[in-house]
């Protein structure tokens, strides 16, 4: 029961350096997330932090990724550094609609 609610993952995907070190040195950079799903099975993004992702970049990552691969997102600064946790209905009401393009694949959101 415990390993169906574990999920190994890192912070992010889409680093140059894991190029030769965890990416085969060959492998283009727009290959390196089907790559990863085939060995981890969660990532949190970090960009969402700083800007939300595209509806586009988020409806292709849920169709590109394994069934019960997940995405723990980081909720945006705004919310979290701006307005301290203070009246976040209308933000945290933008994030969610804007997640819900992750459909079943949207895991934890990191506050």
């Amino acid at each position: 029961m415990m390993t169906e609610m574990l999920h190994v993952g890192t912070s992010g995907w889409h680093y140059d350096h894991w190029q030769g070190a965890f990416y085969p040195g060959d492998l283009p950079s727009d290959r390196w997330l089907a790559y990863y799903t085939e060995r981890l099975t969660t990532v949190e993004v970090n960009n969402s932090f700083y800007q939300l992702p595209e509806t586009k970049t988020l409806r292709r990552w849920r169709a590109t990724t394994p069934q019960g691969f997940l995405f723990a997102v980081k909720a945006s600064r705004y919310i979290t550094h701006m307005k301290k946790l203070k009246d976040p209905h209308e933000p945290l009401a933008n994030l969610l609609e804007r997640l819900d393009d992750l459909g079943d694949k949207l895991g934890p959101i990191l506050f």
